[in-house]
């Protein structure tokens, strides 16, 4: 799962990971296995929530020691060379000349998220002689409305730096996530690392699932939640059209099993957006909500998919990323998956998605998580999806 060097021997990426019990010796195993290469610029934590994330943070500072810039997020699951995991600790580690590494971290998100957002973008600095940059962003999942850190740091940077990144998640506990912040564990909080390469970075996203019947209009929505559409109460309308069996209705368990494979799709200029609806459910109020801001007036549909539909969307997002680095190889991936696509996905469907990211890598290393919401911005305001596979390959 490791790789060396890059072709020109100026950057290269390498991934470990580790299924030890105690979080600190994990950590430290997995941080040494992916340290393949010289003057190491940035280490990526992704660990299950299982895992202590203080001992977690301690394990790969008793190998990095404390000049390497770290930071990481809690998951629903691990993805690397060694394939889909839980209950596992992962790290990707980059470096080399050809590479350079700022970081910072925006506390107390609740209540401020577009401010956050600008905070981290104001933190991206340009370094001369690497023209190519990326934000990097890892956020507390369980914070509300994240479309808005987004459109925060977009109201700074505009179209010039792409934006790559995830919510860490708690192994669907829905009670607490973490992000790792240099010396720090934090909640409530976004973690962000600019990656600054003299080679291209470039960023992919897809999600698999297809529109149901015709568009609704979004006639009452607050709090990142939709009251109404088409002037009744949203959830059911979306039940409906989607043909939902009675127990979904009344019964909070059964409505998350039959929402989870069934994302809402929002109307977004480049096509529609998948917003997973499973997690806050509302069977007084009958609202809809699922992490991301819905509009008022704006367009949505009920959308499905399957194995075959997301197993092609995993095809399509490393496609873009890898295209946007022209002829040369990627020396890595990073991979970000929905958490919610579990739900479509048995273990069999995910040995075969991972299959899929090994043969886009090639002989790359790609590692990643499930997490509770994707970003992805290359083009236009809008950059939180779920339910989505977002890749950023690394030239």
């Amino acid at each position: 799962m490791n790789k060396d060097a890059g072709p020109d021997g100026r950057r290269w990426m390498g991934v470990g990971q580790s299924s030890t019990t105690a979080s600190r010796t994990a950590a430290a195993e997995a941080a040494r296995a992916a340290l393949t290469g010289a003057d190491p610029k940035l280490l990526i934590v992704f660990a299950a929530i299982t895992y202590d994330p203080a001992q977690v943070h301690a394990g790969v500072r008793d190998v990095v020691g404390d000049d390497v810039p770290v930071i990481g997020c809690t998951t629903r699951g691990e993805i690397c060379n060694g394939g889909a995991n839980d209950g596992t600790v992962v790290v990707a580690a980059i470096g080399g000349p050809g590479f350079a590494v700022t970081t910072a971290a925006a506390e107390n998100v609740a209540g401020r998220q577009r401010d956050a957002g600008v905070e981290l973008g104001r933190a991206v600095t340009e370094i001369p002689g690497l023209p190519n940059r990326v934000l990097v962003l890892l956020t507390d999942g369980l914070v509300r409305e994240q479309e808005q850190i987004v459109r925060g740091c977009y109201s700074v940077l505009g179209a010039s730096v792409p934006l790559f990144g995830g919510s860490g998640a708690d192994g669907w506990r829905m009670k607490q996530a973490y992000v790792l912040a240099g010396d720090r564990v934090l909640t409530n909080a976004v973690v962000a690392a600019t990656i600054h390469s003299e080679a291209p970075l470039s960023v992919g996203v897809r999600h698999g699932f297809r529109t149901v019947g015709e568009p609704m209009i979004v006639t009452s929505s607050r709090d990142g939640r939709i009251q109404t559409v088409d002037d009744r109460p949203a959830l059911d309308v979306y039940l409906e059209r989607l043909g939902a069996p009675p127990e979904a209705y009344t019964d909070k368990e059964a409505l998350m099993r039959f929402a989870l494979p069934r994302p809402l799709g929002l109307q977004r200029r480049n096509g529609v957006d998948a917003r997973n609806v499973s997690t806050q459910i509302d069977l007084e109020g009958r609202s809809l909500g699922g992490g991301g801001n819905f509009d008022h007036g704006g367009l949505v549909w009920a959308m499905t998919g399957d194995e075959q539909s997301i197993l092609a969307a995993t095809d399509a997002a490393c496609q873009e990323a890898l295209a946007g680095l022209g002829s040369r190889e990627p020396v890595g991936l990073l991979t970000i998956s929905c958490a919610a696509l579990r739900a479509v996905l048995d273990d069999e469907a995910l040995r075969r998605d991972n299959a899929r990211l090994a043969k886009w890598a090639e002989q790359a290393p790609f590692a990643g998580f499930y997490a509770y919401g994707e970003i992805a911005r290359a083009r236009g305001i809008h950059g939180f999806h779920n339910q989505t596979l977002a890749v950023l390959a690394l030239g």
